[in-house]
Order: structure tokens, then C-alpha cells, then sequence
């Protein structure tokens, strides 16, 4: 039985599975900081998965929304139904997926952050200890938002403690509050976001709370994936329509003397030696 930390963390199951049943059958997690970040970083394993038998897509949402960006309609709501919205918002779009589960842990940002870290831990074990899925997506080690970053970390953790009995096959960190498109070519992992276009739209458009509220991450994201696939390549035809960059991080997770800053700077090193022969040479 899965005991989590939070009383009022939630869990929706798609009615197919009971809740000792989704976890297992889960193929492709993704593991977001917010409502909505899934849905936005991770759709290829949504897409993947969707309508395919024996593909089954789980979310896990860590924080509890009360931090969100309100404008418009959504202007004088308090933080608690910011929360509330924001919790309906994020099971209405895994049942439009049609995922296996979504969990909301109900952390704060600062309780991810600095307070109750090894809690959150806690709980990304125990999930994780249910499930072998072969697919992992995350969120990247140079993004901009301190609270997915913080994510990330308890991610690894989690991941790093259960590796004794399981390993994912591939462990994805994806585009969020800042692009991949920077990687050397050979680093970048191409996530196809072609498919299913109009399932994207509508999982896009369940996030009226921050999309009415301030926040057009509809068009960003959707702009962000058309410009990665054109921008991919200078001397040929796009290949692609639509593309999410990742970064593969699972020698992060299967090596625990490799630190986050570590791997994320040789990373960015490769990226100013890159920058640095192309202006010698032509300068």
C-alpha cells in the first residue's frame, strides 16, 4: 500500500487500474515541480503512451500550486484555491491523456527547497519502489526556476536509492524554464511532439489558470517546439515538425560520486568551446 507523507496529497487512478494495479503497469514517468509542467515538458511519453496497449503514461506533480501567477479571472484568488483550481486542472488533463495515475505530493516550494527535502524524498522512493517504468522524465539540471531545480534534485535522490532493484532505461531531462537548444548536437535528445496534435492542444488549454491568468505557455511551448525543429539543422529540410529537446541524465543517476553541478557544467563547457574554436577560426 502506498503511504505518502502529505494527508492531502491526491491521487487520481484512470478507471481501468486500481492503484496497486497503474503504478506497475507504468511505462513512462514524468516527474514535475507544478501543475502543468508535464504536460508541457514531457508529452512525448504522454503521446507515446496514448491509446497504445500495454503504454501507460503516470504523472507526479510535487508542489501544491499555492504560488501560481494569477491575473484576470483569477486575480483575487486566494492561495488556497489556487491550490484547488490548480489540483482539478492538472486530473482533469490525466484523464484526457488517459494516464495510468497522477499523484500531487502537496509540497511547498520551500519545503521542496530547503525545509522537508528529505520527505519529498521519501515519497519519490516509495513511488518509485511500485513502478519499473523504462522511461523517466525530469526536469533539466540549467533550468532557471530554483523550484525545478530543487525537484530535480530530490528526483535523483530518489532514483539513486532505488536503483539496487530497478534502473530506468533512460532517464530524460526536459526543456522548462530554459531551452536545450544550446547542447552540442550530439548531446541533444530529440522528443518527437508531432504526435497527436490535437490531444496537445487540449491538454495545453485544461491550464486556464495560468493561461487566463497570465501565463501563455500554450503559445510558448508550442512556439519553442516549431523553432527547435527548424533550428535544428542550417544546411537541410526540417526533418521534424514539432520537437522537445532533453538532455539524457542517466549517468547522473547511475553514478552517485557525479554531482548535478558537475554534469551540468562539462555540459556548458562543451557549449563554450564549441563557441570558442567557430570565432578562432573565423575571426
Amino acid at each position: 500500500m502506498l503511504k505518502l507523507n502529505k494527508p492531502e496529497a491526491d491521487i487520481w487512478l484512470n478507471p481501468n487500474f486500481a492503484l496497486d494495479e497503474a503504478l506497475p503497469s507504468t511505462t513512462h514517468l514524468a516527474i514535475g515541480a507544478h501543475q502543468d509542467d508535464l504536460e508541457f515538458m514531457a508529452y512525448e511519453g504522454i503521446a507515446a503512451c496514448y491509446g497504445r496497449e500495454g503504454h501507460w503514461f503516470t504523472g507526479v506533480t510535487v508542489t501544491d500550486g499555492r504560488g501560481s501567477s494569477r491575473i484576470g479571472p483569477y486575480a483575487e484568488f486566494s492561495d488556497e484555491e489556487m491550490r484547488l483550481t490548480r489540483r482539478r486542472e492538472q486530473r482533469k488533463a490525466a484523464e484526457l491523456g488517459q494516464y495510468a495515475a497522477q499523484l500531487q505530493l502537496d509540497y511547498s516550494s520551500e519545503e521542496v527547497k530547503t525545509t522537508a527535502p528529505d520527505q519529498v524524498v521519501r515519497d519519490l522512493v516509495a513511488i518509485l519502489s511500485t513502478m519499473r517504468p523504462r522511461i523517466v522524465y525530469l526536469h533539466q539540471p540549467a533550468d532557471k526556476h530554483d523550484t525545478h531545480v530543487a525537484v530535480l534534485s530530490r528526483c535523483i535522490e530518489a532514483l539513486r536509492r532505488t536503483a539496487d532493484h530497478h534502473r530506468p532505461e533512460k532517464v530524460t531531462g526536459c526543456e522548462g524554464w530554459r531551452g536545450l537548444d544550446w547542447l552540442a548536437d550530439s548531446e541533444k535528445v530529440a522528443m518527437d511532439c508531432a504526435p497527436h496534435p490535437e490531444l496537445a492542444a487540449a491538454l495545453m488549454a485544461v491550464f486556464d489558470s495560468q493561461i487566463s491568468g497570465g501565463k501563455r505557455y500554450d503559445r510558448a511551448v508550442a512556439g519553442r517546439r516549431h523553432a527547435n525543429a527548424t533550428h535544428f539543422d542550417s544546411h537541410s529540410a526540417d526533418r521534424f515538425e514539432s520537437i522537445a529537446w532533453g538532455i539524457d541524465l542517466t549517468e547522473l543517476v547511475a553514478n552517485p560520486d557525479l554531482s548535478m553541478k558537475d554534469f551540468i557544467l562539462n555540459h556548458i563547457g562543451m557549449l563554450a568551446a564549441d563557441v570558442e574554436q567557430r570565432v578562432d577560426r573565423y575571426a
